[in-house]
C-alpha cells in the first residue's frame, strides 16, 4: 500500500501502475475538506515513488464522486474573502498537482462524477466512463460557478460553446453526449471499466495516445479566433440572460469568466475563476439556493426514515378520474406502482386515461420516452366503474369533487370495499381531515394526500396528519409519495393545511391593493419581474380558477375570521359573480386565447378594469416596494404562525413547501430564509409600518421576541 487514509487508498498494480481509490466512509464519496487533504497527501506519496509509471483513479462506491460536500458551504462562505481565497487556492494546488504528475493519468468513472468530482477527472489526461455514468458541473444551480478549475479546463477540452452550455445549464450529461463532444475518451460496460482504463494507460505509455499534448492543451490559452470568440460569448450571454434573467447571476458570471480567461494560461485563468467564485459565494442568491439544496436533502432524509415504518404499497387506487385523477394515476403508474382508476362515469374514466396518455405522448414526442415505455405505463392503469376492482389496493387516494358530503359518502363506501389494513387518503385541498375522518370506522388509517395541479409537474405532496392518523399511516403515505417521485412534507390539519393557508393571505394583500385602486396587471408585473414569482397574483388566480379561489377563500375566512374574514366584496368576488373563472372559461382578470402554435395566450381585458373600477373607483399608482410589502407581509407572517402552531415541523419543510408547492422564488430561498436574509428585526419593523391594515399584518409575539434577541430561523 502506497498511501492509506479513511477516504483514499493507493496501491501499486502490475506494470507499475498506481491505483488511487476514493473510498470514504458512508454510502458516497464527497469532496469535503478531509478528502481534499487526503488527495493532496496521496499525490505527494505517488510523486515520491519513483517506480510509478502511470496513475488510475477509481471509486469503491457505486458512484465516483457526487460533488463537493455542500453541508460545508454555508459556514465556509461566511468566512472573509482572504480565508475563502486560501481554500480555493489550496484546492487548485491539489488539482494542479494531479494534472502535473510526470506520467499519464486516467479516471475510471462509475456513476456520478459531478461538480468537484467532474473537476477531478478533468485534471487527469484521459477519462473512461461506464454506461451508467453521469458527469457535469451543477454549481450554477447553487448560485455559484465551478471553483476547482471547471471553467478553465472544460472549455479547453470540449470547446467554449459546448462548455458554456454545460456550465450555465448545470445539467448532468449522459455518456453518449459526453463522448460526442470529447469530454470523455471511451464508454464501456461497468464490468470492463477498470480493465479498459488500464489498457488506455498502456496505450499512452506506448506512445499511441499523446497524453502530453492533451495536457498542454488544458494548460494553454483558449485558441479562439477573435471573430469566433466575439460570436461565441455574445450569443451565450443573450441565451443565458433570456433563461436565467437578472435574479440568477451565476450563469452569466460563468460566461464572463470563460471569456476573461480565454487568453490566459492555466495559472492566470484559475485566478479569474477564483475571484468570481468568491464574489458569488457571498451573494444572497447563493445562500438561498444552497439552503434549498440542503433543505431538500433534509426533507428527503425524513421521507427515507419514514420508509422504515411504512407499509409496502404494491397496488394503489384513485377514486375520481378526470384531470386530477388521471394525473395521480399517471404519476403512480409511471414510477412502477400499478393503480386502479375508479369513477362512476365512463366519460370521466376516458378523460383520466386521456390525461395520462397526453402526458406520455408529449414525452415520446420530445424524445424523453419511447412508445414501449408509454404502453407499459398505460398498462399499469386499470380503469373501472366497479368498486370490486379496488379490493386488493394497499392505498386508495380519494380525488372526487371538493365537497364535504360527497367526499364523506365516498370514503364510507371505500372503507367497506378494501382490506382492514388498507390506507385511505383524501386529495382534498381545503376540507378538514379531522372532519372527513368522522366518516370512517378506522380513522387511524386515514390522512390527507394533497397533490398540486398539474400533478406530473408539481413536485410537492402535502401529507396531512389528522388527530387519529397513525404513525404507520403517515409513514406509508410519505413513502408512497416519495416512490411516486414527489417531495412529501407532513403537516398538521388546519383550514387550508399549510400551502393554501399561507397562499390566501397573499391573495388578501393583493385584493387589498385592488380595493384601493391598484392596477392588477401592474401588481403582477412587480411581483413577477422584481420579486421573482413565476406568476403574479392575478395571473395565478386565473390559473387556479376564480371559482376554486372563491371557495377556498370562504373556507379560510371561516377558519380564521379575525385575520381572513372580510367586509364587503373584493376582487375575487367580483370576478366570480361575473362568471369570470380564469383560464378554464377564457376570461378572468385577463382574457385567454390560443396563439398560432396552439399555446395559451394572455391579454389585458378592458372588461376586468370596468368591473373593478365600478366597485373601487379610478386606478391609482403604487410604488413597487409598497406592492411587494403589501402582498408578501401577510404570507410571511402566516407562514411563521404555521411554524409556531406546529402545522409545519421546521423552517426547512416550510420553505420547501412554498418553493415546490407554489413556486416561491428559489433565489430567495423560501419565507424563513428570506426573513433571515432581511433580518428578523428589519422585517418586524417593515410589518409594523403596515399594521394599520389589519390582522394579517400583525407580527406574532414570538417573532417580536426573536427580533429583540437578534435571532434567526436557521441556526448558523
Amino acid at each position: 500500500m502506497i498511501y492509506q487514509s479513511p477516504t483514499i487508498q493507493v496501491e501499486l498494480l502490475e506494470d507499475n501502475i498506481a491505483k488511487l481509490c476514493f473510498n470514504a466512509p458512508g454510502s458516497v464519496n464527497k469532496f469535503d475538506r478531509e478528502t481534499l487533504a487526503s488527495l493532496d497527501a496521496a499525490l505527494d506519496s505517488i510523486k515520491q515513488n519513483t517506480n510509478i509509471k502511470a496513475l488510475l483513479l477509481t471509486s469503491a462506491k457505486s458512484t465516483f464522486i457526487v460533488g463537493a460536500d455542500i453541508t460545508e458551504f454555508l459556514s465556509l462562505f461566511k468566512q472573509d474573502d482572504a480565508t475563502l481565497l486560501a481554500w480555493v487556492e489550496q484546492a487548485n494546488a491539489v488539482f494542479n498537482k494531479l494534472e502535473d504528475l510526470p506520467f499519464p493519468t486516467v479516471s475510471a468513472v462509475n456513476g456520478f462524477a459531478l461538480g468537484g468530482g467532474f473537476e477531478t477527472i478533468l485534471a487527469t489526461d484521459l477519462r473512461v466512463v461506464d454506461t451508467n455514468a453521469r458527469i457535469g458541473l451543477p454549481e450554477t444551480k447553487l448560485g455559484i460557478i465551478p471553483g476547482f478549475g471547471g471553467t478553465v479546463r472544460l472549455p479547453r477540452v470540449i470547446g467554449a460553446d459546448n462548455a458554456l452550455e454545460w456550465i450555465t445549464s448545470g445539467k448532468d450529461q449522459r455518456p453518449a453526449d459526453a463522448l460526442r463532444v470529447g469530454a470523455i475518451d471511451a464508454v464501456v460496460a461497468p464490468e470492463d471499466l477498470e480493465a479498459s482504463a488500464i489498457q488506455m494507460l498502456h496505450e499512452a505509455l506506448a506512445g499511441s495516445i499523446d497524453w502530453q499534448a492533451r495536457r498542454t492543451l488544458k494548460q494553454s490559452p483558449l485558441m479562439l479566433p477573435k471573430l469566433e470568440a466575439m460570436m461565441c460569448f455574445s450569443t451565450a450571454k443573450g441565451m443565458v440572460f433570456s433563461v436565467a434573467g437578472k435574479h440568477y447571476p451565476a450563469p452569466m458570471a460563468a460566461v464572463n469568466v470563460v471569456e476573461q480567461a480565454a487568453g490566459f494560461g492555466r495559472e492566470d485563468a484559475l485566478k479569474v475563476e477564483a475571484q468570481a467564485f468568491i464574489k458569488l459565494a457571498k451573494t444572497e442568491v447563493a445562500q438561498a439556493l444552497i439552503g434549498i439544496f440542503l433543505n431538500d436533502q433534509f426533507v428527503k432524509a425524513k421521507a427515507k426514515k419514514a420508509g422504515k415504518l411504512a407499509k409496502d404499497v404494491n397496488q394503489a387506487a384513485v377514486l375520481g378520474a378526470g384531470i386530477m385523477g388521471g394525473g395521480i394515476a399517471y404519476q403512480s403508474a409511471s414510477k412502477g406502482t400499478p393503480i386502479v382508476m375508479k369513477d362512476i362515469a365512463q366519460p370521466a374514466l376516458e378523460l383520466g386515461l386521456n390525461e395520462a396518455a397526453k402526458i406520455l405522448s408529449t414525452q415520446v414526442a420530445r424524445g424523453r420516452s419511447t412508445p414501449e415505455k408509454m404502453a407499459k405505463v398505460l398498462n399499469n392503469i386499470t380503469p373501472s366503474l366497479d368498486y370490486a376492482a379496488i379490493k386488493d389496493s394497499d392505498i386508495v387516494v380519494e380525488a372526487v369533487v371538493e365537497h364535504p358530503k360527497v367526499k364523506a359518502t365516498v370514503l364510507t363506501e371505500v372503507e367497506g370495499q378494501v382490506a382492514d389494513d388498507a390506507i385511505i387518503a383524501s386529495n382534498t385541498s381545503t376540507i378538514s381531515i379531522n372532519l372527513l375522518a368522522k366518516s370512517l370506522k378506522k380513522p387511524e388509517r386515514f390522512c390527507g394526500m394533497h397533490f398540486f395541479n398539474p400533478v406530473h409537474k408539481m413536485p410537492l405532496v402535502e401529507v396531512i396528519r389528522g388527530e387519529h392518523s397513525s404513525d404507520e399511516t403517515i409513514a406509508s403515505v410519505v413513502a408512497y409519495a416519495s416512490k411516486m417521485g414527489k417531495t412529501p412534507i407532513v403537516v398538521n390539519d388546519c383550514p387550508g393545511f399549510f400551502v393554501n393557508r399561507v397562499l390566501f393571505p397573499y391573495f388578501a394583500g393583493f385584493s387589498g391593493l385592488l380595493a384601493e385602486g391598484a392596477d392588477f396587471a401592474a401588481v403582477d408585473k412587480v411581483m413577477e419581474k422584481q420579486f421573482g414569482w413565476p406568476m403574479g397574483p392575478a395571473y395565478l388566480l386565473d390559473v387556479v380558477g376564480l371559482d376554486t379561489g372563491h371557495h377556498a377563500q370562504a373556507v379560510m375566512a371561516e377558519g380564521f375570521p379575525d385575520r381572513m374574514g372580510k367586509n364587503g366584496k373584493d376582487a375575487i368576488d367580483i370576478m366570480f359573480e361575473n362568471k369570470r373563472l380564469g383560464q378554464k372559461n377564457t376570461k378572468g382578470f385577463y382574457a385567454y386565447s390560443v396563439d398560432r402554435r396552439g399555446k395559451p395566450k394572455k391579454d389585458i381585458d378592458p372588461t376586468s378594469y370596468e368591473l373593478l373600477s365600478a366597485e373601487f373607483g379610478a386606478l391609482k399608482a403604487f410604488e413597487s416596494d409598497d406592492i411587494i410589502a403589501r402582498c408578501m407581509i401577510p404570507m410571511i407572517i402566516e407562514t411563521v404562525r404555521c411554524l409556531e402552531e406546529g402545522i409545519i415541523a421546521s423552517p426547512a419543510e416550510g420553505d420547501m413547501g412554498l418553493v415546490y408547492g407554489i413556486g416561491f422564488p428559489p433565489f430567495r430561498g423560501g419565507v424563513f430564509r428570506y426573513i433571515d436574509t432581511m433580518g428578523v428585526a428589519n422585517f418586524v419593523a417593515l410589518a409594523d409600518k403596515y399594521a394599520h391594515l389589519g390582522g394579517l399584518y400583525q407580527v406574532t409575539d414570538a417573532m417580536r421576541e426573536l427580533a429583540a434577541n437578534n435571532g434567526s430561523y436557521y441556526q448558523a
